[in-house]
């Protein structure tokens, strides 16, 4: 007896499902990046809110850029300035997650593809996300 359109599950006789069917797998990456791109819009939602708050009635200088200060521009610094509620940490740091969003999405394919033996894909995983580690971390070319 067949299984019925659209249904994971095995028909008799047959062995049972593995723990990671493929429907499962996609889905469990697919809430991976719901959830992580919902939790940064959190984030800097907030941050966004507290410097509307602290920064909102100040005139914008247009003529001169000003960047971030240099303690915001590297992870320790922006993980240093979240204690103290600081709303341009608060964004970095929302900024973060939504970079790690899809980076979590590769590193959890991976351990997908090694729990398959899927010695391919294990490498070609591996190779996308060592070169994304690598441009985030500012090493390489």
């Amino acid at each position: 007896m067949a299984s019925p359109a659209g249904s994971d599950r095995a028909s008799p006789g047959s062995p049972p499902p593995g723990p990671w069917v493929e429907h499962d797998v996609e889905v469990l990456l697919g809430r991976l990046l719901q959830w992580g791109v919902a939790i940064a819009a959190g984030v800097l939602l907030v941050g966004g809110v507290l410097y509307l708050l602290r920064y909102g009635g100040e005139q914008p200088h247009y003529g001169t850029f000003r960047g971030e200060p240099e303690d915001l521009r590297h992870v320790a610094g922006i993980m240093r300035s979240l204690p103290g509620g600081g709303s341009r940490g608060i964004i970095q740091f929302g900024l973060l997650l939504l970079i790690a969003t899809p980076v979590a999405r590769v590193a959890l394919s991976l351990l997908v593809f090694v729990r398959d033996r899927d010695r391919l894909y294990v490498r070609l995983t591996a190779f996308v996300l060592i070169i994304l580690l690598l441009s985030l971390t500012g090493i390489g070319p």
